[in-house]
Formats: structure tokens, C-alpha cells, sequence
């Protein structure tokens, strides 16, 4: 093999790697999100698991993380949960660094 191939090897090898931690911390991500709106809502329990799973399910409507934002923005909104924008987009930021860390502590 030439150190060309090997170069590109190990870039598709780190790329997937990469992608795959990502999508894991995303999924993670969804859930703390998730757990944090149902508490806000009032859910608990099996109430509560069943709004998470809504919620990972709507990060697979589109690229990027705004079908999540705009189902919690309208679940707020519809519950009359007084959040703002930036708050709800700032517990995302906060989840995804907390997602970030435990993939990272499971390493």
C-alpha cells in the first residue's frame, strides 16, 4: 500500500470515527433536551420517556438541530411554558456538552 492510500485510510478511518461520536452525542443530546422539556411540561414517568423518544425522533426530520428547536419551541409555546429562544437554545448547548462528556468518560 502506498502512503498516499494509508494517509487516506486513516482519514476515512477518523472521519467515521468522528461522524459516529457525533451522532452518538447528538442522540444523547436529545435525550438530556428531552428529560429537561418533559420536567418543564409537567411529565413524568412513562410520560416523560415517551416525550424524550418524540423528541429523538424529531432530530430525524432534518439536517441541523432546528426541528428540535421548533418542537420544543411549540410544545413550550402550545403547554404555556414561558422559555425564550435563547434559553431553549442554550440547554441545547448545555446538553451537548454534557453529551460531549459522558461519551467521553465511557472512552
Amino acid at each position: 500500500m502506498t502512503s498516499f492510500e494509508e494517509r487516506k485510510n486513516k482519514y476515512e478511518k477518523t472521519f467515521a470515527h468522528n461522524e459516529s461520536l457525533r451522532f452518538k452525542a447528538e442522540a444523547r443530546r436529545n435525550k438530556l433536551l428531552g428529560l429537561w422539556a418533559a420536567g418543564l411540561l409537567g411529565k413524568e414517568g412513562p410520560d416523560a420517556e415517551a416525550y424524550v423518544r418524540e423528541v429523538i425522533k424529531a432530530d430525524l426530520q432534518e439536517a441541523g438541530d432546528e426541528d428540535v428547536f421548533r418542537k420544543i419551541r411549540a410544545d413550550f409555546d402550545a403547554a404555556g411554558v414561558d422559555q425564550s429562544d435563547h434559553r431553549i437554545r442554550r440547554h441545547m448547548e448545555e446538553c451537548m456538552d454534557e453529551a460531549m462528556r459522558q461519551i467521553q468518560d465511557e472512552g
